[in-house]
């Protein structure tokens, strides 16, 4: 009897140890919980600060730039000199040169004595056409030559003063000729004592960026200094295409600026209809397309930004005030359906629900979760419906 109760006690003893060594662990986990709250869906992209009304002043004519002393930051107004250049003097002529030039004096003033000589030619056929005239009107008057002869005469008449008119254009055109030759010859030094030419601030701004700033020769058309008001800045964004389709005109914007606490309303004043490929840091070509924005209000913070500063964009495209949300990472797709696992009694169950809007970091949930509910964060392959979990922050 003794033995059997001894028997029982071991078999008991050996199920108890049985037990204990073949029943599962809890799988430890990390939870969140399913909240109401605002939840905003944005595109994020880094983007620039730029001038609205930037001006690029150029040089007006070839010359000599005359040292700028105006640095970037100093304020002008519109008229005021921003920059002076001295007018090149002519370059000195070689023999080659001189010579030519010398024999297109010669050729043109043979061309004006002979313009003047066929004038003289053209004055006396017009005198004798004169005469000639007069006589025929007498004798038509006085009946002893038809009136055919006078007509030709007259229109003879006509023909001569066009020609000593022409004549006179010429001998005109033959001089100024022989005036440019001459001043092919002129000496260098006649143009040294130029003055200055000023170039002008077409409006009031700063000194954004000095393009020349020492004494140097310049074409015309040579950019030489901007100008613009950096108090009147937007807000460029290259998106991708693929986002760029679903932001709209007026959508709200918060700008934050690296560095700063205090952030930025703007909205959406223009989408670029055109678009370009711009290299990623990958090697990857992608189509980008830029979105203008525009400061929503003249709050202090913007005085602390300049020309072509770095900003980081979030373009708002859905915001409400008070959803039911969950953690991305509690996510994963079961099918053709999206699902988290749930914490209850101690064991993770799957649960599919039906998503809204999403961000990175949150999701709406339409369907299928209740607020308060503790799900799976980050689930380990390990954990499937009905394994016991045990959550590693039990304050979730």
């Amino acid at each position: 009897m003794v033995a059997r109760r001894r028997l029982w006690i071991g078999v008991a003893v050996v199920g108890v140890l049985l037990a204990v060594a073949f029943w599962p662990t809890p799988v430890e986990v990390d939870v969140a919980p399913v909240t109401r709250g605002p939840l905003v869906v944005t595109v994020d992209e880094e983007g620039r600060t730029r001038v609205r009304e930037r001006f690029v002043v150029a040089a007006p004519v070839t010359g000599r730039l005359l040292r700028i002393a105006l640095e970037p930051g100093d304020r002008v107004r519109q008229g005021d000199t921003i920059a002076r250049i001295q007018p090149e003097p002519p370059a000195l002529l070689d023999a080659r040169t001189r010579a030519e030039a010398q024999a297109a004096v010669e050729s043109a003033r043979a061309a004006l004595g002979r313009a003047r000589a066929d004038e003289q030619r053209a004055a006396a056929a017009l005198a004798q056409a004169e005469r000639e005239l007069a006589r025929a009107r007498r004798l038509a008057e006085a009946g002893v030559v038809p009136a055919q002869d006078l007509d030709l005469r007259e229109a003879e008449t006509r023909l001569a003063r066009e020609t000593a008119s022409a004549a006179g254009f010429a001998v005109r055109a033959a001089t100024a000729d022989l005036r440019r030759a001459d001043a092919r010859l002129m000496p260098a030094s006649g143009a040294s004592g130029a003055a200055a030419v000023p170039v002008r601030a077409p409006a009031d701004g700063v000194i954004l960026r000095r393009l020349r700033e020492s004494e140097t020769l310049v074409p015309a058309g040579e950019p030489l200094v901007e100008i613009g008001d950096p108090a009147d800045l937007e807000f460029v964004v290259d998106l991708l295409s693929t986002d760029a389709v679903r932001v709209q005109e007026g959508a709200r914007a918060i700008i934050e600026q690296p560095g700063a606490s205090a952030t930025l309303e703007a909205r959406v004043r223009r989408i670029e209809p055109g678009g370009f490929t711009k290299i990623s840091a990958l090697g990857v070509e992608e189509q980008r397309v830029n979105v203008i924005l525009e400061p929503a209000n003249g709050s202090a913070e913007e005085a602390a930004l300049g020309d072509a500063y770095r900003v980081d964009v979030r373009i708002v495209l859905w915001e409400a005030a008070d959803v039911l949300k969950v953690p991305t990472s509690a996510l994963f797709r079961d099918g053709e359906a999206w699902a988290v696992y749930v914490v209850a009694d101690g064991r993770a169950r799957l649960t599919r629900v039906e998503l809204g809007q999403q961000t990175g970091r949150e999701a709406e949930v339409l369907s299928g979760l209740d607020q308060g509910a503790r799900v799976i964060v980050h689930p380990a392959d390990v954990v499937v419906g009905g394994t016991h979990v045990s959550p590693r922050n039990q304050g979730a």
